[in-house]
């Protein structure tokens, strides 16, 4: 954070300030944005709370998926009509519109 700052004179620092930081062990992260997810492998997670509010810190290799082309499978709209009772062409349009997010095109079904 500061350089040439020993790492444990920081932390006292940081502990005088009420700022605590801990690590979270993490294999990968996913940020789901519509129409893409961003992928963070090798992710170096850091959960900071500073005065009651508490941030994450997120670090690594970022990959970007276009979720916009990615395909129906006949599994997920076999669930979807499982779950809602609807027709073959509702579950399809459903997991459309939802980017093909299972859950959400069931909970858009089960409003309507």
């Amino acid at each position: 954070m500061f350089p040439g700052m020993n790492p444990r004179d920081m932390q006292k620092a940081m502990k005088r300030l009420g700022i605590r930081q801990e690590e979270i062990e993490a294999h990968e992260v996913i940020i789901k944005a519509p129409g893409k997810d961003l992928v963070i492998k090798n992710p170096h997670v850091s959960k900071i709370n500073m005065m009651g509010q508490e941030t994450l810190q997120v670090v690594g290799d970022i990959i970007e998926v276009d979720r916009s082309n990615a395909e129906i499978s006949q599994e997920d709209i076999a669930t979807v009509i499982e779950q809602t009772r609807c027709t073959t062409q509702e579950a399809h349009a459903a997991l459309e519109e939802s980017n093909g997010n299972l859950a959400e095109a069931i909970l858009r079904l089960q409003k309507k």
